[in-house]
This record gives C-alpha cells, structure tokens and sequence, in this order.
C-alpha cells in the first residue's frame, strides 16, 4: 500500500494518544495487548509452540523454587538457571 493511502486511511498518532487508548481498554484487552508487545520485544513470538511450551514449564520451576523459599549461591544459580532453561 503505497504511502499516500495509508496516510488518507489513518491518521499519524502520537504515542501520548496510543497511550491513552491503551488505557481505555477493557483489562483482559489490555494484558493481551502487553503479553503481544512482551513477546514480540523479546523474540518470544518466534517460538515454536514447543519451545514455548518448554519455556513456560521452566518459568513454573523457577516460580515454585521461589515460592518455596529455595535460595542458591551465584555458582548453584548458574547451574540451576540452565537446568531451568533445558541446558
């Protein structure tokens, strides 16, 4: 679409009016919109739906371990933060 029509079919808006959009959002609009945002800032919606299945149940060991009050010394947390991760 050349840039000529996109400008007559939208107008330029300013990230203020984005923002205040956002806002208006209903919740559930809203945390959809930054989970988007979220995976796409940090590549996360490139993942196929295993890895992102694997991801997930690493994030949840990670969760419970600090749930659980499980502390680790920086050479334990290397070797636990790659086992987290699958590594």
């Amino acid at each position: 679409m050349p840039n000529s029509r996109l400008r007559s079919r939208f107008s330029i808006v300013s990230i203020e009016q984005i923002e205040r959009a956002i806002e208006q959002l209903p919740a559930a609009d809203r945390e959809a919109l930054e989970s988007r945002l979220f995976a796409r800032r940090f590549g996360l919606d490139v993942l196929s739906e295993a890895e992102r299945a694997e991801l997930m149940a690493s994030l949840d060991e990670a969760e419970r371990d600090i749930d659980e009050g499980r502390t680790y010394s920086g050479n334990q947390l290397r070797h636990v933060v790659r086992s987290w991760l699958g590594k």
